[in-house]
């Protein structure tokens, strides 16, 4: 009688869920999904769903920011990068995409010194990074490089798998 559902139990909690019935898909995974389909708040709500789950990971931190920056929300963007900045100051997705925030809040001087950390970790391999450091350093150089050229397209760069992707902001 061991399987029976409603069977009285002494414990005055609800029985448990068998965990090994249906696993769900990684939050992260699905947020990724979802960004690269444009679906920034239905990537972000995926993302914080990954928080609860695997806790407050750099990857997570990193996603969740990225998202913020997609939705324009570049105050909260740029909390969440520093935050997975803090517990990885080697993750390199995190320094470019901070370096991203900082370019569309205006903040070239930092936004240069940003891609610099984040091209000097990734040892140049990247082509978004390497691209996303010479426009910066030619923005901060010469403050009039934006107007005779068209509106510059910062790349994020995403982590996932061990991997690199790239996401281009639009």
């Amino acid at each position: 009688m061991s399987g029976d559902p409603f069977r009285k139990s002494d414990s005055p909690f609800a029985p448990s869920l068998d965990a090994s019935a249906e696993e769900s898909v990684d939050g992260l995974i699905v947020g990724h999904r979802l960004m690269a389909a444009g679906e920034y708040e239905l990537a972000l709500k995926a993302y914080y769903r990954a928080a609860s789950e695997r806790g407050a990971t750099v990857d997570v931190y990193s996603a969740i920011g990225s998202a913020n920056l997609h939705l324009g929300r570049l105050g909260q963007a740029e909390r969440n990068l520093r935050n997975a900045i803090d517990l990885d100051e080697s993750f390199v997705p995190a320094w470019n995409n901070l370096g991203v925030v900082l370019m569309e809040k205006g903040e070239v001087a930092e936004a240069s010194q940003t891609f610099q950390t984040a091209f000097a970790l990734d040892s140049g391999r990247t082509d978004a990074i390497r691209e996303n450091l010479r426009r910066a350093l030619a923005m901060r150089d010469d403050p009039d490089y934006g107007s005779e050229h068209k509106e510059e397209e910062f790349s994020l760069v995403r982590r996932g798998g061990g991997v690199y992707l790239l996401l281009t902001v639009k």
